[in-house]
């Protein structure tokens, strides 16, 4: 038998309830929002608790940023393209909301095709037995094409490629989020990771001048963190690698070369939190100023959720 015996509860000390401080308010609860009211008032429903008062905090930090006049960028991985979504980032560059767009090679290649045939993404499972996958020759070629051209006048990646759609207007470009923002003259870089790509195996692969376009995009995207502190906007949206990892030491030039970055608020949106947009986004570059989030969820839902409250909200 165990020498412990069940402790005497009688003596506990215990205090009005009233007194207790409590996380938890019904003046924090959500609001049932009635049939016929606007996105507005759906907005203002919501509790002011937890994801939802992130989501609002985020867009405050993105509206004040604007009406400040201070940067907020969009860095996104590719199936952000691939979820439909060009449309709702291209009218947010379209009305001042964002002011720089990042993204990875394979977000240049859908936007790209998008632009080209109206569609983008085929069957890897499939084509992938056949050797085809990947082969579909003018999206590499073309690509290329742009980079030719605008590489030896000093532009990126992103600037190139964005130009090269304005320039030779494909039937779907206006559906293209590289030829808004060379529309709209704000910085659109590209961030490629040589051997990841489709257009890394094309024939006419030309792996100097991508990388040199894409240096010169990683340079501007320097100059962009530069820029942030304080009060601008760094949001991630579904990259888990690659431009958390780049914004990390554009961060880092930027702060080595003296500009006080600082007191910026940053944004981590995906399905799935990973460990690098947790540390080298919502954490480290803000840890000695500044505020991170998390949300997450489903692309294809929360960015037009997101994009509707900002415009909403937006002088």
């Amino acid at each position: 038998m165990t020498d412990y015996k069940p402790i005497d509860l009688k003596k506990v000390k215990t205090y009005p309830i009233k007194k207790r401080k409590n996380k938890v308010g019904i003046r924090d609860f959500a609001r049932v929002s009635r049939k016929g009211e606007g996105f507005s008032k759906f907005i203002s429903s919501l509790p002011d608790i937890l994801a939802a008062r992130d989501l609002l905090d985020v867009v405050d930090a993105v509206v004040h940023a604007r009406e400040q006049g201070r940067p907020v960028v969009m860095a996104m991985g590719a199936h952000v393209i691939k979820c439909g979504l060009s449309p709702v980032i291209i009218n947010l560059i379209r009305k001042g909301a964002v002011t720089a767009v990042a993204m990875n090679g394979a977000g240049s290649i859908h936007d790209y095709e998008i632009a080209l045939i109206g569609g983008s993404s085929e069957d890897v499972q499939e084509e992938i037995r056949t050797g085809r996958f990947g082969m579909a020759d003018e999206t590499g070629r073309d690509i290329m094409e742009a980079l030719s051209l605008g590489v030896p006048k000093g532009w990126g990646y992103g600037e190139s490629l964005g130009r090269y759609l304005l320039s030779k207007k494909p039937p779907h470009y206006q559906h293209s989020i590289l030829a808004a923002a060379a529309r709209k003259k704000i910085p659109a870089t590209v961030h490629a990771a040589l051997g990841s790509d489709i257009i890394h195996m094309h024939p006419v692969m030309d792996g100097a001048l991508m990388g040199e376009a894409s240096f010169v995009d990683f340079r501007i995207l320097c100059s962009v963190a530069a820029d942030l502190g304080p009060g601008g906007v760094w949001m991630n949206i579904g990259s888990a690698v690659i431009l958390p990892e780049v914004f990390l030491k554009a961060l880092t030039v930027a702060r080595n070369l003296g500009h006080p970055v600082s007191d910026f608020v940053t944004v981590n949106l995906d399905m799935i939190q990973h460990y690098r947009p947790r540390e080298n986004v919502v954490r480290r570059p803000t840890r000695k100023g500044g505020r991170g989030y998390a949300l997450t969820g489903h692309h294809e839902i929360m960015i037009p959720l997101l994009a509707r409250a900002i415009l909403e909200k937006l002088k």
